[in-house]
């Protein structure tokens, strides 16, 4: 339905001071912070996990060297979604107004909308792949954070076995954690945290651990390991669209892990019609967010 006098009625009458309520700031592109963005030409995309070989076993002399096998493990497949909103006004609402360019407010006041779905779309894997939630899904069929996510060698986690607010005792074990990943046949990949991302709640507490010299929370006179040692280099970051306030998470350095394909950039569109004289607005873009290696991110809901 069109957006008509009826909905601009002081718009249309002499003495009013201010509009507002659309003037709002919005936060910056903060799931760049976590996915890495691709482009993509198809309905959907596949990333196919490999395994690799098992561990090199001792040659007999004068016997056979062993054969091992690789295969195919999972699949994580994006499927694209397309993300679109309108609105019309008619002639008459516009022709009337006394105070306002309403195309111009209204449309950025469109692009705010759309900013913000992509946004909470961006955090939906975090949000929901946590240990108490569980519905977002990794490609092994597994909540996105599990201390069980299936290989071919046993298990690997990437969440803490006990869950944990953030504090520096959590924080080392997460970043034990992350070292002791191995691959799906078992061997270590040499992972490491490399970026903390947490709410808007949890960015005082960050601070104190990444950056204060001495121990925090105690009186004893010690370093703060995690800063001496460079665990974080590239620190934290505040994503205001997580859900859980005592959650927290650790990007690491393996490759392949959270992905933004990228389907069809925002378009913006307006066209009239004939008979009604109403004009229309519509913007669209379509594009999905998900993680092929779940060893790309270690996620903690806190106690």
């Amino acid at each position: 339905m069109a957006i008509s006098r009826a909905q601009l009625v002081k718009e249309l009458e002499p003495g009013l001071n201010a509009l507002f309520g659309l003037e709002y700031k919005r936060y910056d592109n903060e799931s760049a912070e976590i996915y890495v963005t691709e482009s993509s030409d198809r309905a959907f995309e596949e990333e196919v996990m490999l395994s690799g070989f098992a561990n090199a076993d001792v040659k007999a002399e004068g016997q056979g060297v062993s054969y091992d096998q690789a295969q195919e493990t999972y699949t994580a497949r994006y499927t694209m979604e397309t993300i679109a909103l309108a609105f019309a006004i008619t002639e008459e609402a516009i022709e009337d107004n006394l105070y306002d360019r309403l195309a111009s407010r209204y449309t950025k006041a469109l692009a705010r909308s759309m900013s913000n779905a992509k946004q909470v779309k961006a955090a939906v894997p975090l949000n929901n792949g946590l240990p108490s939630v569980g519905t977002y899904k990794s490609g092994d069929a597994k909540e996105l954070f599990s201390t069980n996510h299936t290989t071919i060698a046993g298990a690997t986690k990437n969440t803490l076995t006990t869950q944990a607010d953030l504090n520096e005792t959590s924080l080392e074990q997460a970043l034990i954690d992350i070292a002791a990943m191995t691959d799906e046949r078992g061997l270590k990949i040499a992972a490491r945290g490399v970026k903390m991302i947490v709410p808007s709640a949890n960015q005082y507490q960050a601070e104190r651990l990444l950056k204060s010299q001495g121990r925090t929370q105690t009186a004893d006179n010690d370093i703060n390991a995690i800063n001496s040692m460079g665990m974080i280099p590239q620190g934290y970051r505040v994503n205001h669209f997580l859900n859980d306030s005592d959650s927290w998470y650790i990007m690491t350095d393996v490759p392949n892990g959270m992905k933004h394909f990228e389907r069809t950039p925002l378009t913006t569109s307006m066209e009239g019609d004939f008979d009604t004289g109403n004009v229309r607005y519509k913007a669209r873009e379509r594009y999905v967010f998900g993680v092929s290696d779940f060893r790309g991110i270690f996620g903690v809901e806190g106690a």
